[in-house]
């Protein structure tokens, strides 16, 4: 796909960050997962990010990223773009890049250099070395330690044709102000702060136009319904849809560290799915969090 094809598809709907399913050894369970990606494929999302941070990429080894890449594209392409992870150090994120365009993947999710810090110039030429390593178009995640300012995703912009995008995890509003006051419509931009719901509808008025839902996983027309509310800014519908899930939802989420994705597995398991274990180092919800996950889902779908 042409990374402006790329670009228009992924700002037409909502997008779906799916889980990667792991068996009771922590191995790659590739049936259940291709079984979730036939199912998440069905239910209207826009575009689909394999073994991004909800998938657990940051547990994966590169073979293992390649194999979950390759088996998204292989159940789902031509249905829903794919769109792969390249991550770590700046060699690594090229051959990841080179190896997802081999497998057929649509784009690239640029995530940060992690364990490291970096000046912006130096995320400039680390986000250049990855664009020029491939064809597809490259949504740039600002977060952690890759932080983008304004000034930095412009030149990134400037340099590099097929960046296509910026996924936002910070919040800061002056600066997606800034950003998107100076470069405006060249990029897209994609809400990427855990459980986007609650951020969506403030952060539309900067230019957010969609973002990941982790919730799409395991209720995706609640997902849907949320994001259409948004996007016609029904502000009754959307807090009265925190009001009675959502936050309710963060209040457990928020019991400990890494439940954002944990708990995106247990929605699975409690809606009859088999979300199955996360790797360490996240832990799984305890019975007794996952009953009241269970309760909540139960509740809110009446």
């Amino acid at each position: 796909m042409q990374p402006d094809a790329l670009a228009t598809q992924l700002t037409s709907g909502l997008l779906s960050f799916p889980v990667t399913h792991f068996d009771a050894d922590l191995a790659f369970d590739e049936p259940r997962y291709r079984e979730h990606l036939a199912w998440q494929a069905t239910c209207g999302a826009a575009g689909l990010f394999a073994a991004g941070g909800t998938g657990e990429g940051f547990s994966l080894t590169p073979a293992e990223i390649d194999q979950v890449v390759r088996a998204a594209v292989g159940e789902v392409a031509g249905a829903i773009p794919v769109v792969a992870p390249a991550t770590g150090a700046t060699a690594v994120s090229v051959e990841q890049a080179q190896a997802a365009e081999a497998a057929g993947a649509s784009g690239i999710l640029l995530f940060p250099p992690y364990l490291t810090e970096a000046s912006q110039r130096g995320l400039v030429e680390h986000i250049t070395a990855v664009c020029r390593a491939t064809r597809l178009g490259v949504v740039v995640y600002s977060r952690a330690n890759a932080i983008l300012s304004d000034v930095t995703v412009a030149e990134a912009a400037e340099r590099n044709p097929n960046l296509i995008g910026l996924k936002d995890g910070v919040g800061d509003i002056e600066r997606m102000t800034r950003t998107y006051a100076r470069v405006g419509d060249r990029l897209i931009y994609i809400g990427g702060l855990p459980t986007a719901e609650t951020f969506a509808l403030p952060l539309l008025q900067l230019g957010v136009s969609t973002y990941s839902s982790a919730l799409y996983n395991f209720v995706p027309e609640f997902a849907m319904d949320f994001y259409a509310a948004v996007r016609a800014q029904d502000r009754a519908t959307v807090y009265r849809k925190l009001s009675e899930f959502v936050l309710p939802y963060l209040d457990i989420r928020d019991r400990s560290k890494g439940y954002a994705v944990s708990i995106i597995k247990a929605g699975l398991t409690a809606v009859g799915r088999d979300g199955g274990p996360v790797r360490p180092p996240l832990t799984d919800l305890t019975a007794g969090e996952l009953a009241e996950l269970a309760t909540l889902i139960e509740k809110a779908a009446r």
